[in-house]
């Protein structure tokens, strides 16, 4: 039975593999405390693009520089997918491996490829085992391959002298009755050692990696706190105690505890791996876990866009990853836009109050209540924002589906009619709805595009800001008064978005006058609401 740990590999997805030689030093002397027989130092690549740390190439010079203590096997991961790409396979070897095992600190190299790239890495072990390093394999995303083909896979493996064949639950997605059913089916081609390498998402990591065991995988992966990409691993510290009462073998966890309080716990939660609601989404619904990853590091996507997204992806197919298909997710209304009520009905001429969802409404909320008594405003509230007398707001505007899903039992007991591209929403939407008092206005997301029609909208983006100045505009509105639109920090995706959103949108010949009158971020014109 092996533990590897590869946490200084699988942990680089988050922090672009650059850990300190100070945690390097602490995590091998915890890892060989711990009982792990092998630890993975890092990747080792051809491909050098953007700032990567010494874990991202992993050479012979970097691993030399380290105090490795006795016992532990080093070994390092390359991807299968430079073994099959432009340069010849035997190149690439060549310059990933310039010493022979002999001569390297390297004992073990395994290689990482997809289900497609499989037959072709293949001779690499030949090649490597020539050179006397031990080599793994590890097949992604097999989990939803046929029994045929996966019996084909491990088939294929047989004819090259492997030390061991993993497979990976890539997306997170197994429970312990299909890793087990996985094994059983590569065991009736392959009698040589097996592996499995577990992911988190549905909190099942450590029970499929036991259940591996128990079905007689002998070669186990784990990282310290599940470090790894998306939700990450089975978690070392756990699998470790496991491990220790199989083998009926003393270890300390003393170091590894101390690692975990001194490095990692803090990197956790800077970076915030580990499962949750979304990644075991991700999981259930077989989505590349790295949407995920992606999304709760940028805070442009609140709940509503990362639960659309996971839709999206559940209906679209999101097994791979790609930022394109993200941003697409992101911005529904791709179609034709279709709608029946046309704003001028109700805007024409009026001044509107605009409120936001930002704190200023409810700080201001007497002025504004004040001004709305007096100067008698058309006044429309975004989404379900309530910081004002219910009674005083005349519209509420909303466009975004996950947002209108979760809002619909609020929506249905708010009095006023809401504006929203209803035939353009999805089934389940509408029908929750289906008792609302509905202004059908259409919107199509198109980049760097405002365009009012009479019934629709084309804007760039679908956040309701940009939904409710179409409206306006649309409705030949005299003045659009803002309340609420606080802003975000500089450093926040967000503000760039929304500066971005009322620069293209007061570029348009149609923009009506934009007047903010509670504070702001956005490089609007502003007056104050108590001068009103």
């Amino acid at each position: 039975m092996f533990l590897l740990d590869c946490t200084l590999r699988d942990g680089g997805y988050y922090n672009a593999w650059d850990f300190s030689e100070e945690l390097i030093h602490e995590y091998l002397e915890a890892m060989q405390a711990a009982g792990v027989d092998i630890v993975e130092l890092g990747l080792r690549s051809l491909k050098n693009q953007g700032f990567q740390g010494s874990c991202a190439f992993t050479t012979d010079e970097f691993i030399r520089g380290l105090t490795i203590p006795a016992g532990l096997t080093v070994g390092v991961m390359i991807n299968g997918s430079e073994l099959v790409g432009n340069v010849p396979q035997v190149e690439a070897l060549e310059r990933l491996f310039p010493n022979d095992a002999a001569n390297s600190p390297v004992e073990l190299v395994r290689i990482a490829c997809h289900v497609h790239e499989f037959a072709d890495s293949l001779p690499a072990v030949t090649w490597l085992k020539a050179r006397g390093f031990k080599v793994g394999f590890n097949l992604m995303q097999v989990a939803d391959r046929t029994e045929e083909e996966v019996k084909e896979l491990a088939r294929e493996a047989k004819a090259y002298p492997l030390d061991a064949l993993y497979f990976a639950d890539s997306m997170g997605s197994m429970n312990p009755d299909q890793a087990a059913q996985i094994i059983q089916w590569m065991r009736t081609e392959w009698e040589g050692p097996m592996g499995i390498h577990t992911h988190d998402n549905l909190g099942l990591a450590l029970s499929n990696t036991l259940r591996a065991i128990d079905e007689g995988v002998t070669w186990v992966d784990a990282t310290v706190t599940g470090m790894g990409r998306g939700p990450g691993n089975a978690r070392t510290e756990e699998l470790a105690i496991e491990l220790a009462e199989r083998r009926d073998k003393q270890v300390s966890m003393v170091p590894l505890m101390a690692l975990l309080r001194k490095h990692f716990k803090p990197m956790q939660e800077h970076y915030g791996w580990g499962t949750n609601p979304y990644y075991y989404l991700s999981g259930k619904y077989g989505i590349h876990p790295t949407y995920i990853q992606e999304m709760l590091s940028d805070s442009r996507y609140d709940e509503e866009d990362v639960l659309a997204v996971i839709e999206h992806l559940r209906v679209e197919g999101g097994k791979k990853f790609s930022l394109n298909t993200l941003d697409a997710a992101r911005h529904f209304y791709r179609g034709e836009a279709k709608g029946n009520w046309s704003p001028k009905q109700v805007f024409e001429g009026r001044d509107v109050l605009l409120l936001g969802t930002g704190p200023g409404v409810a700080r201001h909320r007497k002025a504004l209540e004040r001004y709305i008594k007096q100067e008698k405003p058309l006044v429309m509230a975004l989404n379900t924002q309530s910081a004002i007398d219910a009674e005083l707001i005349d519209l509420r505007v909303a466009c975004h589906p996950v947002r209108l899903l979760a809002d619909c039992e609020a929506h249905a007991k708010l009095p006023q009619p809401l504006i929203t591209p209803l035939s353009m929403l999805p089934a389940d939407v509408r029908a929750s709805l289906a008792d609302k008092e509905v202004l059908d206005y259409g919107l199509k997301v198109e980049p760097n595009t405002f365009m009012f029609g009479d019934t629709y909208c084309a804007a760039p983006t679908s956040l309701v800001v940009a939904y409710a100045l179409a409206v306006v505009s649309s409705g030949n509105a005299n003045k659009v008064v803002m309340a609420g639109f606080d802003g975000y920090g500089a450093d926040d995706p967000r503000s760039q978005e929304m500066h971005q959103l009322f620069e293209q949108y007061l570029a348009t010949g149609q923009a009506v006058n934009l007047v903010a009158v509670t504070p702001t971020r956005y490089g609007l014109h502003t007056e104050s609401v108590y001068a009103l």
